[in-house]
């Protein structure tokens, strides 16, 4: 009998039923990578890329950020011109399933509600809903700015704004067959303004909060768990990490007051600044993140896994992975990748560059 059930057991792993619990799955249970959603002429190349690179390296996890590229169902005045559809994204689904890749989608929630000169989709069909709607885009953007103008942000206490953008992220989250969404939520400037009539007076940490424990409550009616960026949760005054990778208007103290359940995908791109352990003492699943530099995402790479090694046991889970992110179109990646178009001056400080050594890097672990 005992035989037998072994033989089923092997079975059953040899045609996928099972996966087997590597060294790598141990050490590293996430191997990610974060890019833009393709658009629907560019699915196929994305495909192959999905099949040639990110599957061979054992990527398990991949973040698109869909935004308002979606031909939403629920509110199709949000959709962006060029949307991708329901087919679409079911081949990008079919595609993952095959690697047993755990697809997750992100729409930018809370700050990110424009860029530059361009508000996005939904601030401009809901302007109500702008949390600083005194603060106009200008024709030619720069940076500084006398406003502090970064990204516009939707006001949290909106009556309204939550019966729109929740039902945004219960569509992809379907369309998706996804257990996580990602909600963004880096570099949120603005918040908690004096010029807001329901924001005004309120601490920042705790309209912070209260935002990512709302939409982490909704995705835990349907068993789904919320991603988001690190930043906001990190206090930029006292680390000296300062205002882009960090806070310097005072959402750090969120951090004692959301959900442990929320996974923190900690981005450093200039330097690794190992506040994984911070996050992980917090009581969260933490996941390093870097971009662009490929010395920096070795070197964090080897810390992920020397914070495992060396933390006490009950924080050892939390030391989730490491995610590549990439912060250009997913065609200009893919055209950087294949060497059809390549920044002579950035030398070996590309996007692809780093996903290739984070990668080799990772690759050790499983060899002898």
């Amino acid at each position: 009998m005992r035989k037998r059930l072994f033989s089923i057991f092997a079975l059953l792993l040899s045609i996928g039923g099972l996966q087997a619990q590597t060294k790598l799955d141990t050490l590293l249970p996430v191997r990610g990578f974060c890019i833009a959603a393709p658009q629907s002429s560019e699915i196929g190349n994305f495909i192959k890329f999905i099949n040639e690179e990110l599957a061979p390296r054992q990527v398990n996890t991949l973040i698109l950020r869909v935004d308002y590229n979606y031909e939403f169902k629920s509110h199709p005045e949000i959709r962006d011109s060029l949307a991708l559809s329901r087919k679409d994204v079911k081949k990008l689904v079919k595609a993952c399933q095959q690697h047993n890749i755990h697809l997750i989608p992100q729409i930018n929630l809370f700050g990110h509600q424009s860029w530059a000169t361009k508000t996005y989709s939904l601030l401009r069909v809901y302007p109500e809903f702008d949390e600083t709607p005194h603060v106009k885009i200008p024709a030619k953007y720069a940076w500084p700015n006398d406003d502090g103008l970064y990204c516009k942000s939707y006001c949290p206490l909106h009556p309204e704004v939550h019966k729109v953008v929740l039902a945004l992220v219960d569509e992809i989250c379907d369309a998706f067959e996804s257990k996580a969404f990602h909600a963004g939520m880096d570099e949120v400037f603005y918040i908690g303004h004096d010029k807001c009539p329901r924001c005004k007076g309120h601490d920042k940490a705790e309209l912070f909060a209260g935002e990512v424990n709302l939409i982490r409550n909704h995705l835990a009616q349907q068993n789904r768990k919320l991603w988001i960026w690190g930043d906001r949760l990190i206090d930029g005054k006292t680390t000296g990490i300062g205002e882009w990778e960090a806070s310097m208007n005072n959402t750090h103290r969120a951090v004692d007051l959301i959900a442990k359940d929320v996974v923190i995908c900690d981005w450093h791109y200039e330097r690794p600044d190992p506040t994984a352990v911070y996050f992980a003492m917090k009581g969260f699943n933490v996941i390093t993140c870097p971009w662009r530099k490929p010395k920096i995402a070795v070197a964090q790479t080897q810390d992920m896994l020397r914070f495992k090694e060396i933390a006490p046991k009950d924080m050892k889970p939390r030391y989730f992975g490491m995610m590549q992110t990439i912060w250009s179109s997913n065609k200009s990646f893919l055209e950087e990748f294949y060497g059809i178009k390549v920044n002579e001056k950035a030398g070996e400080n590309t996007s692809s560059q780093c996903f290739r050594a984070m990668f080799d890097e990772i690759k050790k672990v499983n060899t002898p």
